[in-house]
């Protein structure tokens, strides 16, 4: 049984079970390893990938559930909201170990896209990704960076 994915704007074909968390086939069928495996519990949010431009924790999705919603991962995250996070990200130095990143990335650029100047309240409800390192301020401060850089203004 094969099941028909639109990934990062390309048609792709996976035969994988209906039931297998979209972690598992983007990762091992497809080979996009940028959204990590840390809790399979959907709490620490590791896996964070847009579905149909939501973010979803891919580790509890079962890929029959995506149905045919576009998917984005890290790798292919082209928006201006993305590459506004990623310089921002850089220039802030962001990340230490970095294993988180992928997906903090991806819940900030789903934040800005229906919230272009949120607030750090806003900012603290939306990116629940937990950081083994505690990046959290410097986080905070590259989506308030990104916000700047795309019109939007500082809001601390």
């Amino acid at each position: 049984m094969s099941t028909s994915l639109l990934v990062n704007g390309r048609r792709r074909s996976v035969g994988s079970a209906p039931d297998t968390p979209l972690l598992w086939v983007l990762r091992e069928d497809l080979g996009l390893t940028g959204a990590k495996y840390g809790c399979g519990a959907a709490l620490c949010g590791a896996c964070t990938v847009h579905v149909a431009g939501q973010a979803v924790r891919s580790c509890v999705m079962p890929l029959a559930a995506v149905g045919g919603k576009p998917v984005t991962t890290i790798e292919g995250a082209a928006t201006p909201q993305a590459r506004a996070l990623e310089k921002a990200w850089i220039e802030l130095q962001v990340a230490q170990c970095g294993y988180c990143q992928p997906g903090a990335l991806m819940a900030a650029a789903a934040l800005l896209t229906v919230t272009p100047r949120p607030t750090d309240a806003q900012i603290d409800a939306a990116i629940t990704n937990l950081c083994r390192c505690g990046t959290y301020p410097r986080m905070r401060a590259a989506i308030h960076t990104a916000a700047a850089a795309l019109g939007g203004p500082v809001r601390p």
